[in-house]
């Protein structure tokens, strides 16, 4: 009889973990005890299921060849012995025991183990107000949670759904509910949805979510659910407001579900997780651990960090399957903190440190906002907007946001391979990427953002962010607006705030409108602010002395303008 192996949990790392081992070691004993009834779940499909892009709920437990993920499957196919509905209650590691029981029957059973994987997960971070426990509030967190808000979406008897929590969960089972009619509200406590995104880039995602018809209500804790005969009936806001609804999904994120390790003396961290080390393993030399319940070091900090991500989870029971089989010999290094959401036609997507979380971990940042098309306007190019955030210092990269409606993955994914190989505003700008015109312009978005951002650390530029100059806008600054866009792009989109308009074809000629006091201050700008750039420059050539361009132009512009 070879190794035995015993992993508790599976959704993701724990299936991981044991296929692997068994890849690994043909003579190992591999035991797979999972709470649920279901299997290797594809829980990041769960808001797609809701929202009809698929209908089979089968195929969230699918192989990509369509095979379902069963006990059977696990048997037949990789000699994988996994027991369902079953919950592991007890780790006596002295003895090298676990002890379960069955949900249902309440049966017990005992399994010795000579390596032992905890996947236990997360758990949904449940609100402590009124009203909670009525009928109609729901997590998003199993696939039971997923059956009974697809049925919900199906029968449309739910006028109005709220949901609690604007993050990455929030804001895709809203764009689920919309897309199955349903008037949808977002409530987020923090003064923007996205946290992950700094506010004037989450605030085009909330426009556009607007534009859909959803609505999204920031700086707001629900302090109670109303209801009616055990029924909601509505939330109660922290403002006084109360916003009538039938159905209210809770999505105010999870924690690591960490108890059995902790029950069993293992070691854990400050962020509640259970502390791993590079191999994964715990501070029992016999037992590791993946997935939401572990924490990760964040290799852009340096600290550790709860991190629940599926792809993370995968990865990290891929090197346990190794380091229990072969010992200790694969190493996970940490994350970069990567992570995208689909909202509608629209992407948002993030890597490392936005200039928020760079500032609060004392960082000296400097940043700059890009808007451009994703690809040559002859191949249908869609406008996407990046935030490349570094240390002003030593020009190090420190994280790289990303939305809209163009291919916004691939340079999130370009921004986190970067920053797993430590590199610096220097080494993105002459990047050997592929090009051709059905991909990208000729030098990709991430990165001409690399040069923007070159251009104002060797002071070529001066920028301005869409936040600061609305603050002078409602400080009523004095300062000149100069749009250097055509008459017919200016009667399409503009500001109207009293803007000077000069295409920049005819700036040179026309320099007697511009201030005559070569000190005032002067923000150009045009749909993207390349031509904004081009202006600047030539302002600067005649003895202006206070000239900045507008960060993104008119694209990347989050708050209201007249047209």
């Amino acid at each position: 009889m070879g190794k035995k192996i015993v992993v508790i949990g599976g959704s993701a790392a724990g299936p991981k973990a044991a296929a692997k081992a068994r890849r690994m070691d043909p003579d190992a004993e591999v035991t797979i005890i999972q709470k649920a009834e279901n299997l290797s779940m594809a829980s990041c499909g769960y808001p797609y299921f809701i929202g009809g892009l698929f209908d089979e709920e089968l195929k969230l437990i699918c192989t990509p060849t369509g095979v379902p993920r069963d006990t059977q499957f696990y048997f037949k196919v990789k000699a994988i012995n996994a027991v369902v509905g079953t919950e592991v209650t007890q780790i006596d590691r002295e003895s090298k025991i676990v002890k379960a029981v069955h949900v249902k029957t309440g049966e017990q059973m005992e399994e010795k183990y000579d390596k032992l994987v905890i996947c236990t997960g997360s758990k949904p971070i449940r609100p402590n107000i009124p009203g909670i426990d009525l009928e109609g509030v729901s997590h998003l967190h199993t696939m039971e949670d997923a059956r009974y808000l697809k049925e919900e979406a199906l029968k449309k008897e739910a006028k109005h759904v709220v949901v609690v929590g604007g993050g990455l969960i929030g804001i895709e089972v809203c764009e689920a509910f919309t897309l199955a009619g349903i008037k949808i509200t977002v409530v987020e406590r923090s003064d923007q949805i996205l946290t992950f995104l700094d506010p004037e880039m989450a605030k085009l995602v909330e426009k556009h979510i607007k534009s859909k018809g959803s609505d999204v209500v920031t700086g707001a804790a629900v302090e109670e659910v109303t209801g009616k005969d055990g029924k909601i009936s509505g939330v109660k806001l922290s403002t006084g407001e109360t916003i009538g609804c039938d159905l209210v999904v809770s999505a105010i994120g999870v924690r690591p579900n960490s108890d059995l390790a902790k029950n069993a003396g293992l070691q854990i961290g400050e962020t509640g997780g259970i502390a791993v080390d590079e191999y994964m393993q715990t501070s029992d030399e016999d037992i590791y651990a993946a997935g939401d319940c572990v924490e990760v070091l964040n290799l852009v900090t340096n600290k550790k960090m709860h991190w629940p991500m599926g792809d993370a989870a995968n990865l990290q029971g891929r090197v346990i399957g190794q380091n229990i089989t072969i010992g200790n010999a694969e190493v996970y290094d940490g994350v970069v903190g990567t992570g995208i959401c689909k909202v509608f036609d629209f992407t948002a997507g993030s890597t490392g440190l936005s200039e928020t979380m760079a500032k609060a971990e004392g960082f000296d940042v400097v940043t700059t906002i890009q808007a451009a098309p994703d690809k040559p306007t002859f191949m249908g190019a869609m406008p996407i907007v990046i935030k490349m955030v570094a240390d002003k210092e030593s020009g190090e990269l420190l994280g790289v946001q990303a939305v809209g409606t163009g291919d916004v993955s691939k340079r999130i994914a370009m921004a986190a391979m970067a920053l797993h190989a430590n590199m610096g505003v220097a080494d993105l700008i002459n990047l050997d990427l592929p090009y051709a015109p059905p991909f990208s312009p000729a030098i990709d978005n991430f990165v001409t953002a690399a040069h923007v951002l070159e251009n104002v650390m060797l002071g070529r530029m001066t920028g301005i962010s869409a936040p600061e100059l609305k603050n002078k806008l409602d400080n009523k600054e004095d300062l000149c607006l100069l749009d250097v866009r055509g008459p017919d792009e200016y009667e399409e989109m503009r500001f109207g705030f009293g803007e000077l308009e000069i295409p920049l074809g005819a700036l040179r000629a026309n320099t007697d409108k511009l201030p005559q006091d070569k000190d005032a201050e002067i923000i150009a700008y045009c749909k993207i602010s390349l031509r904004g750039y081009e202006a600047a420059i030539f302002l600067e050539s005649i003895g202006y002395t206070n000239v900045k361009v507008l960060e993104g132009g008119l694209v990347s512009w989050p708050y209201d303008k007249e047209k």
